[in-house]
């Protein structure tokens, strides 16, 4: 099980379903006066975002790199890939990495992502993702958590160090037998300054907004055009 697969598995433990739907009526509000008819979501999750811009007519792609999430979005009919954003076919009118997509890359995969992402857009295209800041990571992120149901148990440690957040995950599944099963894994987000999507070959910064999530200016949304 990868590192993603384990976060899918523990993520309705989190609690974070609030800061998702306000983050998806965020973006949607971005994209309402833009004529949108396509849309690729990187990192699509569950395709909860997806849902909810197919309602609003717009034709939706949907890729993560976590096979338990894209399973997910299949089984409800949603056109869903495991791939990265380079593998994929075809150009759309807006590109969006919601939930702290690209802190999961460092600096130079994040380069190379955001050079792929402004291949598969149109002309006039729209790219839209959320970065935490500083404040985010080091006075939100960073600490301890857990939280439990019937069968499972779940413990989240995270730690902030040289711009980087490492946060361990140790779930804990009850088996049929009452023995449980320990999964456990660290995943590395990383900080980084505005100033690295100031100066991209394929992309313009044209608008960024920071704002409130869990606490006091803890995210940056970021909006760009396809030079």
């Amino acid at each position: 099980m990868t590192n993603l697969d384990l976060y899918a598995k523990a993520e309705h433990l989190l609690g974070i379903e609030e800061a998702t739907e306000a983050l998806y009526d965020l973006y949607r509000s971005e994209l309402d006066d833009k004529d949108v008819k396509t849309l690729l979501d990187v990192g699509c999750g569950r395709g909860g975002f997806m849902q909810r811009m197919i309602s609003d007519g717009v034709k939706c792609k949907g890729i993560d790199l976590s096979s338990v999430m894209i399973e997910e979005c299949k089984e409800i009919g949603l056109d869903a890939e495991c791939i990265d954003v380079s593998e994929v076919d075809g150009t759309y009118d807006a590109i969006v990495s919601i939930f702290d997509v690209v802190n999961f890359m460092d600096k130079d995969s994040l380069i190379k992502f955001l050079d792929a992402v402004a291949t598969k857009l149109n002309d006039d295209g729209i790219f839209i993702a959320d970065i935490n800041t500083l404040y985010g990571f080091s006075d939100v992120a960073e600490g301890t958590m857990s939280n439990d149901s019937e069968k499972e148990f779940l413990s989240v440690d995270a730690e902030f160090a040289n711009d980087e957040l490492h946060t361990t995950f140790t779930l804990f599944e009850k088996n049929e037998d009452g023995n449980y099963t320990k999964y456990q894994d660290t995943i590395v987000q990383h900080f980084h300054k505005i100033k690295l999507f100031q100066k991209l070959s394929g992309l313009k910064l044209v608008d960024k907004q920071t704002f409130s999530l869990y606490d006091t200016e803890d995210k940056t949304l970021l909006i760009f055009k396809k030079r």
